[in-house]
């Protein structure tokens, strides 16, 4: 690798979350549990990270690419994080540093052809239940479904999405095409609007690429629970999440962790 392979990208932090169910972003609660501040959410960081993939590798990228993030410190709301990406065989090694601090790490790669997707049939789908179980070790048990209701993507929800992550790409605003940080949401998504949650972290994912889906489609994720963990006082829930456009066309297909309990709150 030379220092011109090296690519850099600066973003302005910002918590898109702050006012959300999850607690983890609210400044006081998290400064309550440790923390600086609220944290800005995993799946902006991760939108963050995807910036210097596309730089690399182009649209294609978001068509049939793989990434795998890992967040190990919080990156927090107005704090710059620098986004740095270095080639390394048919890899693009991602870091995330601010403030000194490395936050997060990951890679990306283009594959030299599509990959073949899950068979959808194979993820059943649930509706949400109007009222949500808390999270435990019955709620995320292995083999429980849970599932988002399709929603469609339209062009205000893709243009305030770009603008708060402060996108600079031009290419998904000019083809309408979904930001790789929308698609994440979903697996959040699946896992809170199926049970009830203190103060969770998205700590990591992986994903493989299918397809582009743009403004119009109709987005949705059909999610089982791979592995209920315990790990240094913290519980993990590991999920395996199918992302589909007008629930026919797999977009993306993503292994999802999160700590549901917090060691902090595990006695409460």
């Amino acid at each position: 690798m030379t220092a011109a392979a090296r690519l850099s990208y600066e973003v302005e932090a910002y918590n898109l979350s702050h006012a959300s169910e999850n607690k983890i972003h609210d400044d006081a609660v998290a400064g309550k549990l440790g923390f600086a501040g609220g944290l800005v959410p995993g799946v902006e960081v991760y939108a963050y990270m995807t910036h210097v993939a596309l730089d690399q590798f182009g649209v294609d990228f978001l068509a049939r690419g793989q990434i795998e993030c890992r967040f190990a410190k919080p990156v927090y709301d107005g704090r710059m994080a620098e986004i740095i990406g270095a080639p390394n065989g048919d890899r693009l090694e991602i870091k995330v540093e601010s403030e000194g601090q490395q936050c997060a790490t990951g890679w990306a790669r283009l594959p030299a052809g599509p990959a073949l997707p899950p068979s959808i049939s194979d993820y059943a789908y649930i509706a949400p239940p109007s009222e949500r179980p808390p999270a435990d070790e019955a709620s995320l048990a292995p083999g429980n479904v849970l599932c988002t209701e399709p929603e469609e993507l339209t062009r205000a929800h893709l243009h305030d999405y770009l603008r708060d992550v402060r996108e600079t790409d031009p290419r998904y605003a000019e083809q309408l095409i979904a930001h790789p940080g929308i698609l994440l949401r979903l697996c959040n998504a699946a896992l809170k609007d199926n049970v009830v949650l203190a103060p969770w972290i998205h700590v990591g994912s992986r994903v493989q690429n299918f397809a582009l889906a743009h403004v119009g489609d109709r987005l949705s994720a059909r999610t089982r629970v791979s592995a209920n963990t315990e790990r240094k006082g913290h519980r993990f829930v590991d999920l395996d999440c199918l992302i589909l456009a007008n629930e026919e066309t797999p977009i993306a297909h993503v292994a999802h962790t999160a700590i549901y309990q917090l060691r902090q709150l595990a006695a409460e």
